[in-house]
């Protein structure tokens, strides 16, 4: 178990080990430890050696010029200058934000960038300004579209945050897959199988092998097969690849680089620059007045959560797990399964840094 303070002190001092500037050390580490406190363990400092090799491949520039090369009132091409995604994204949503106050939204496609950590805190951000924050990114490779046996796409997120009044916000923050890869990662440090469902071997067949990916098989689509909806989870992961990857000059499809802790995968010869991200913010007294709106989601939220519920089980709000695991989380710690200690040892070795127990 470790404090929260403690694994992101650490990540930054790894962070600036590899030269990184100080604010940015301390944004990404922010940003990627924030995932472990909303128990998205899959996308937090488990992911914090798979920069370190990104630097060390050389596609990771810890000091990148993160600039605007196109833009309207509305809209941007922002060129991350192959950063950390967990810097670019949120300068970029500065950027739309920026946009948004101006002319009541803005939308910035992203190229030139790696791994973003979750797409849920950018979303957020837009919360503190009465907007609507969007995120998405595509990824690399490791998902079969519907009747397919090639892996065309990534688990392309999407992100959405809706502010309310008292109510916590709406914080919808979820894969275009049947789970995110890093689901797997965690079965295969644990020795387990993985639900039938989440994804097909090399011959297109449902398999619970959670190392199926590794062996020639690909992650499914948001609902697994054809009869249960794949169709529409390809569809989802489709767009974030459009928006993400065709519209800002990134990699997109088969050519997005992968993420340096998916050792078992090689980088093809791109079409673009780097991993893609798009990113947006609506400005809620766009529509209507913010205080209005609000109060009417509320209303909104207050109906969903008092809905009847089967035996056991309460209706939740998109947002509250994860609100509910960093309440708890923030109190007692976050643990840390041991492989993922393991690497961290390894880093603190190699930088100098300490690293011990913590709780």
């Amino acid at each position: 178990m470790y404090q929260a303070s403690y694994l992101k002190h650490f990540t930054e001092e790894v962070f600036l080990a590899i030269g990184c500037s100080p604010e940015e050390a301390k944004l990404a580490s922010t940003v990627l430890v924030s995932a472990d406190l909303r128990g998205v363990d899959s996308h937090g400092i488990a992911r914090l050696a798979g920069y370190v090799r990104l630097y060390d491949h050389g596609r990771l520039n810890p000091t990148p010029d993160v600039k605007v090369v196109y833009e309207t009132p509305s809209t941007a091409v922002v060129d991350g200058d192959r950063g950390l995604g967990l810097v670019v994204a949120p300068k970029a949503m500065e950027i739309a934000m920026e946009k948004a106050e101006k002319v009541g939204s803005g939308w910035v496609s992203v190229r030139n960038s790696n791994h973003f950590g979750i797409a849920g805190y950018h979303a957020m951000l837009a919360l503190e300004k009465d907007m609507i924050g969007w995120t998405m990114t595509n990824a690399a490779p490791l998902v079969t579209p519907t009747f397919s046996l090639d892996k065309l796409l990534g688990t392309n997120p999407i992100a959405v945050a809706v502010p309310a009044l008292t109510e916590p916000a709406f914080v919808a923050d979820f894969a275009s897959t049947a789970v995110a890869y890093g689901k797997f990662e965690i079965l295969q440090r644990k020795g387990l199988p993985a639900p039938l469902g989440w994804a097909q071997d090399a011959e297109g067949n449902a398999t619970t092998d959670s190392n199926a990916v590794k062996s020639g098989g690909g992650l499914l689509p948001l609902g697994s097969d054809r009869e249960h909806g794949s169709h529409k989870g390809y569809g989802l992961g489709a767009i974030v690849d459009i928006f993400s990857g065709v519209l800002s000059g990134a990699n997109f499809g088969p050519w997005v680089p992968p993420f340096a802790t998916a050792g078992f995968m090689t980088a093809q010869q791109g079409v673009g620059l780097g991993t893609g991200h798009f990113l947006g913010a609506m400005r809620v007294d766009g529509f209507r007045p913010a205080e209005e709106f609000k109060h009417d989601m509320d209303k909104w939220i207050k109906a969903f959560r008092g809905a009847r519920a089967v035996d056991g089980q309460k209706v939740l709000i998109p947002g509250d797990p994860e609100r509910e695991s960093e309440a708890e989380r923030s109190v007692n710690g976050i643990h840390l399964l041991e492989p993922v200690v393991l690497s961290l040892q390894e880093l603190a070795k190699r930088f100098g840094i300490p690293f011990e127990i913590n709780l």
